[in-house]
């Protein structure tokens, strides 16, 4: 008999990946119309957890009005024999993976960022409690992790505990951040890979290096390497670093070769500290996304809770389609805000000089770890609404982007000749250009700046 056969709605592994739109949700919690909510692992003693106890703090879901959007907290408490607190992190993370077993509940993103949403249908079903959610989460920790001996849970909707017990997760999370400064990429032989994110982003493989947290911001290396031991099959590796193939970009031998074998050969190169060439995949859950601005030769970045559009007009939202789902998009790359702490952040790309705009509450959050130089040099939403006030305000502040500016151009003119089944470019820069055949063909131009005063496309005249 299935441990979930009483149960109103199905668990398993097939439910990950599920999205649920907004016309089939029955309410949602957490997302960016609500800026309270917030998942928590503690470790404690064995004393100090009453084994499956649930709690719910505030209205439960059959309480709760359809369609609408509320604050939540999930705090887990856990005990056993092998569980300490570097693990709780590592457990933390996994509410994201068995929230998705769940037949119509929909889990993205981590600690203070989590969006949840409930179908119609699963509701109509009778998961209606956080009850039932709870016995779900006890019953999959305890099977898949059997370090935990005994674990607790309390849901929160309550709006004043949940930004009570928010301010005092922030406030652990970032102790958790702070004990992984210090140490090197160079100092150690391994880093960690993690796959929890593959059903969302298929090609995605998040690397965890000691100077580059995962982009969900919820793994640091000692979680990885934590992870890895107690559940050598779980979704969290050791990667063996290898040789170092280019310090700058951050490209090792050892990366290559975990990112081709977990990604089935789609990804085969990684820079772990570039936006370009062949920048780190991102899934859908990461803190903040860093956006190339082609006018101004630099980068925006916009975290996930960022409201409104950013200074190229754009909203977090579009920019995370740009940049997830296990891509290697030049100019777009999904981070934590940890990372940005790091020596090693975009190192390749120019690292802060490159930052030409980036939110006002972000930029407060990470302004101990900009260049103190830098740090009035960089607009925010408060100083520019758009592109060309950016490129004024960035010359007015005397940016170390404007010195790109002035650099010459590459002139580039492209001649194509057309044919019913072929394309050809015969010349580009006066460099000769092979095509692709079959009608398409690809041209890649680096450190170029191209202006065009007429583009004309015309149909191929078919002949005879």
């Amino acid at each position: 008999m299935s441990m979930f056969s009483d149960m109103p709605v199905d668990v398993g592994v097939i439910y990950e990946g599920e999205r649920i739109r907004r016309p089939d949700m029955h309410l949602e919690f957490g997302g960016l119309d609500v800026p309270m909510k917030f998942e928590l692992v503690r470790a404690r003693t064995i004393d100090e957890v009453k084994d499956g106890s649930m709690k719910i703090i505030g209205p439960d879901i059959k309480d709760l009005k359809e369609e609408g959007s509320y604050p939540l907290g999930i705090f887990i408490e856990v005990a056993g024999k092998q569980v300490e607190p570097d693990l709780e992190g590592v457990i933390e993370r996994r509410i994201h993976a068995y929230c998705n077993y769940v037949e119509g509940l929909m889990h993205l993103n981590q600690r203070y960022d989590i969006w949840i949403r409930l179908s119609k249908k699963s509701f109509r079903k009778g998961l209606n409690s956080f009850e039932i959610l709870g016995k779900i989460l006890v019953r999959l920790f305890k099977s898949e992790l059997p370090i935990i001996e005994r674990i607790q849970i309390t849901f929160i909707t309550d709006p004043p505990t949940v930004e009570k017990m928010l301010s005092e997760a922030r406030q652990i999370y970032d102790a958790r951040d702070a004990r992984a400064r210090g140490l090197k990429d160079e100092e150690v032989d391994s880093f960690y890979g993690c796959i929890l994110c593959q059903s969302f982003a298929p090609t995605h493989v998040c690397v965890i290096t000691p100077q580059r947290y995962a982009n969900c911001g919820a793994i640091s290396w000692f979680d990885g390497r934590a992870s890895a031991r107690i559940d050598p099959k779980g979704p969290v590796f050791r990667i063996e670093r290898g040789e170092m193939l280019d310090s700058l970009r951050g490209e090792f031998s050892g990366v290559n070769e975990a990112a081709k074998e977990k990604t089935l050969g789609e990804v085969t190169r990684v820079y772990l500290y570039a936006a370009f060439g062949f920048p780190h995949t991102s899934c859908g859950c990461f803190e903040a996304t860093a956006f190339y601005i082609p006018e101004v030769e630099g980068f925006g970045i916009v975290q996930r809770d960022f409201v409104g559009p950013t200074v190229n007009g754009l909203p977090f939202s579009t920019m995370a389609d740009s940049t997830a789902g296990g891509r290697q998009i030049d100019g777009f790359h999904g981070l934590s805000i940890e990372y940005m702490r790091s020596p090693k952040f975009l190192q390749a790309d120019g690292g802060w000089e490159r930052i030409a705009w980036i939110p006002s509450k972000l930029k407060e959050r990470v302004k101990d770890f900009i260049p103190k130089e830098l740090v009035e040099k960089i607009a925010t939403e408060n100083d520019v609404k758009n592109v060309d006030e950016l490129k004024t305000f960035l010359q007015a502040k005397d940016h170390p982007l404007v010195e790109r500016w002035v650099k010459a151009p590459v002139e580039a003119v492209a001649e194509v000749k057309m044919e019913p089944q072929t394309m050809q470019v015969t010349q580009l820069a006066g460099l000769p250009v092979a095509s692709t055949g079959a009608g398409t063909f690809k041209i890649i131009l680096k450190d170029a700046k191209i202006t065009a005063r007429k583009l004309i496309i015309k149909a191929a005249e078919k002949k005879g």
